[in-house]
């Protein structure tokens, strides 16, 4: 799917050469040492700021809409389409921190013009948005000329909301990037576009930052004697303790305007040259010499799925570097199942021998692999020493092979047994895997049983999924039971980075078994997770939930040290305002929600989720996102797209786009039985129908790419009489399979093609 955007946008800028733009500019032009028939630099021509796309079938219409540039007529159409980088004018980025949510919600709003097709004729345009550390997409508002197009969040079962369309409307176009499609602008036209996402603060050594992607590319930038680029950039940080806090930095010259307690204002607002070139981070840090933290509380609202008050409590480990870690006893659960061929499985070889090397002396380890077969390093743990982690490493490398199917429950109770005598060390057990099984509900259930048997140094279970096959909300729900973490990947480039972060959480403990004693003044007090997980030294813990009644100004929170002492730690209750603290949670309790009613099959629960995702316009499980088509009755320009649009009556009412691929599913185990290796990077394996027509096309469209009549005859005219035979043959190969394309799309109820 990289590699086929990656392509797209290159034809889009070769086909830009075609323009002349006002004032005499050069076209942009693809990034130096693009070769045609070489795979094109993904890193390069994916998007690193927010972007817009012309979808660009006919490249004929390709021209400049006020100035023609008479070039050759082109014959032929694109199949894939190419997409043509739009030109930007205006930008405006807005980023809210609740420090102690550990949550930013970013809106952005930019005008993109489209520059590149004659004002006769008409494409589909894209606008896609990388978004930071687990995006999750808030909505959508896109305008162009009258019309409006918002996302809507609508109950599954709701089939008197909209008219559902057939075409799809985009979604994502992996599991970071939000893509919409916006159906038939004309050439010339501005698209104003408000988008807003949440992502999570990075957190590093007492340090947090926000990182959002804001790296735009050259050919974006209008001419600026034609065009004043204003560029806009408003931070508010919400730190949420009474702390000092101390700023570390910024990628942007900003401007403290305003400071209030713990808020924060900061702007920066300028002309610019060129539109920027680097992301906008930020970081602050909180001083805290030891373990410290608070508690936020909102009070319920009207629109509220709950009638109880909320709350999130918010644990930092401090700057103490004498804290001591819990030694421990590490048992990896890797599944080699045949569909982690090739880069997962090196990957996570690459990541559990970065993690063994992690680990101190005194601490214990073993390793499982488990597919039909079930394979252990040892038959015992394993002491941590140099010798011992090198013959490891050398285990990994013989029986990490990846064949055979998937059997979880098998390891797992593997490696409780292995814990079973963990020399008095906190026992862990780090489950990696790529599919789902049929017993997934069994094995929380019975896990749950056997930890609480075992007591409070019960082994710690953290879960960590690849790709989009495994069911997430299992792995999440076993992490919640087990007191551990769970983290995933969805492209392989990124698993050996994700899974140190997650070996690094959840292995440097330095409290276990906390609890908050509330229910002295409160009458009920409920955490949104199954438990309180263990506090780490190198990231902060939230938990969130809900209580009845009232607090007391302090409340405590308490656990045990590595040395089995008591730790008692004083949060202060504080009544926030200016934190929406139901929209900032609610991503989090609704993937909480989801994994239990998923677990317990609970109609009501997944009720609750479903409330709270069209209050919050968040995708879920049990509720479908589309794009709503509107019109608006006046244009001020001065107001374009700030303008509420005025819905029409359900006769007139258009049919809505749905969105696909803003959610994970709850795994697939057909395609974990047939070890099937897609999960990763794709939301929707391709049907192989739509595999062939795109081979075809592909094929037949860079064959004739931008060629006119005038260099065709000229070619032809130097050619021999063989080379003329084969051109002939070729030709009337590619027409026919070109045919069977149609008379296959026809067959298949597909209206046709338009070539």
């Amino acid at each position: 799917m990289e590699d086929d955007f990656s392509r797209a946008v290159e034809d889009g800028l070769k086909l830009s050469k075609r323009l002349v733009l006002p004032g005499g500019a050069a076209p942009p032009r693809p990034p130096a040492g693009m070769d045609r028939y070489a795979a094109p630099d993904v890193a390069s021509l994916l998007p690193v700021a927010p972007m817009a796309y012309a979808v660009v079938t006919d490249p004929a219409a390709v021209d400049s809409p006020d100035v023609p540039s008479y070039q050759p007529h082109v014959y032929g159409r694109l199949n894939p389409p190419a997409l043509i980088p739009l030109q930007m004018r205006e930008v405006d980025l807005r980023v809210d921190c609740a420090a102690g949510c550990a949550t930013a919600e970013v809106t952005l709003r930019a005008r993109w013009w489209l520059h590149c097709l004659t004002r006769s004729r008409d494409c589909d345009c894209r606008v896609v948005v990388p978004m930071g550390e687990e995006g999750s997409i808030l909505g959508a508002e896109v305008t162009v000329g009258k019309i409006s197009y918002n996302t809507h969040v609508i109950d599954v079962d709701d089939n008197n909301a909209v008219r559902i369309a057939k075409t799809e409307g985009a979604g994502l176009l992996k599991r970071q990037f939000f893509s919409l499609t916006i159906p038939k602008v004309v050439g010339g036209e501005d698209i104003f576009a408000t988008i807003r996402w949440s992502q999570k603060l990075l957190y590093d050594n007492g340090h947090f930052s926000v990182d959002i992607p804001f790296r735009f590319p050259q050919y974006v930038n209008p001419l600026p004697k034609l065009f004043t680029k204003k560029e806009k950039i408003q931070l508010i940080v919400n730190s949420g303790v009474s702390k000092e806090v101390l700023l570390q930095g910024t990628s942007h010259p900003l401007k403290e305007k305003s400071r209030q307690g713990e808020k924060m204002c900061f702007l920066h607002e300028a002309v610019v040259e060129n539109w920027s070139i680097k992301d906008f981070t930020f970081a602050y840090s909180v001083y805290s010499g030891d373990v410290s933290g608070g508690v936020l509380v909102q009070r319920s609202t009207l629109r509220d799925y709950d009638d109880r008050d909320m709350f999130c409590i918010f644990l930092l480990p401090g700057n103490k570097q004498n804290r001591k870690v819990f030694r421990k006893a590490v048992v990896f659960i890797v599944d080699t199942s045949a569909s982690m061929q090739g880069k997962p499985i090196e990957n996570v070889k690459n990541a559990i021998s970065t993690a063994l090397s992690e680990l101190a002396e005194g601490d214990y380890f073993n390793i499982v692999t488990f597919n039909d077969e079930l394979h252990s390093f040892s038959s015992c743990l394993e002491k941590v020493n140099e010798k011992a982690i090198e013959n490891a490493i050398n285990w990994m490398n013989l029986n990490f092979v990846a064949q055979g199917g998937t059997d979880i429950m098998h390891p797992l109770n593997e490696a409780l047994a292995l814990l079973s005598n963990s020399h008095e060390t906190l026992p862990q057990i780090f489950l990696v895997t790529d599919g789902s099984v049929e017993d997934e509900r069994n094995i929380c259930h019975t896990l749950k049983t056997e930890l609480t048997n075992r007591g409070s140094m019960s082994p710690r279970i953290s879960t960590f999924g690849l790709g989009s096959y495994c069911n997430h909300y299992f792995l999440r729900m076993l992490a919640s039971i087990g007191k551990g973490h769970y983290d995933a990947a969805f492209d392989t480039g990124s698993i050996e980075g994700r899974m140190l972060q997650w070996f690094q959480k959840a292995s440097t403990t330095i409290v276990t078994d906390i609890s908050i004693d509330a229910t002295q003044d409160s009458q009920v007090f409920e955490v949104d997770c199954e438990y309180i997980p263990d506090m780490s030294a190198k990231y902060p813990l939230f938990v969130s939930g809900r209580f009845q009644g009232e607090l007391p100004e302090t409340l405590y929170a308490k656990g045990y040290l590595s040395d089995m002492s008591e730790i008692s730690i004083e949060l202060k209750v504080q009544h926030i305002k200016d934190i929406p603290l139901d929209k900032v949670l609610a991503k989090q309790q609704m993937d909480l929600l989801t994994a239990k009613a998923w677990l317990s099959e609970n109609k009501q629960l997944e009720q609750k989720v479903a409330k709270l995702s069209t209050q919050n316009g968040i995708p879920s499980e049990y509720t479908r996102t589309v794009l709503l088509q509107t019109v608006m009755e006046k244009i001020d320009p001065a107001q374009q797209g700030k303008q509420k649009p005025k819905k029409q009556s359900s006769p007139d009412q258009p049919s809505a786009t749905p969105l696909h691929g803003l959610t994970l599913g709850f795994g697939n185990v057909a395609a974990t039985m047939e070890n099937l290796t897609s999960g990763f990077g794709d939301t929707k394996a391709p049907e192989k129908f739509e595999m062939f027509g795109k081979a075809v096309g592909g094929c037949c469209s860079r064959v004739a790419d931008c060629c006119c009549c005038m260099c065709f005859i000229n070619t032809c005219s130097k050619m021999n009489d063989q080379c003329a035979i084969v051109l002939v043959q070729v030709c009337a190969a590619l027409s026919f399979l070109g045919c069977f394309e149609c008379c296959s799309q026809l067959c298949c109820g597909g209206g046709g093609g338009s070539d």
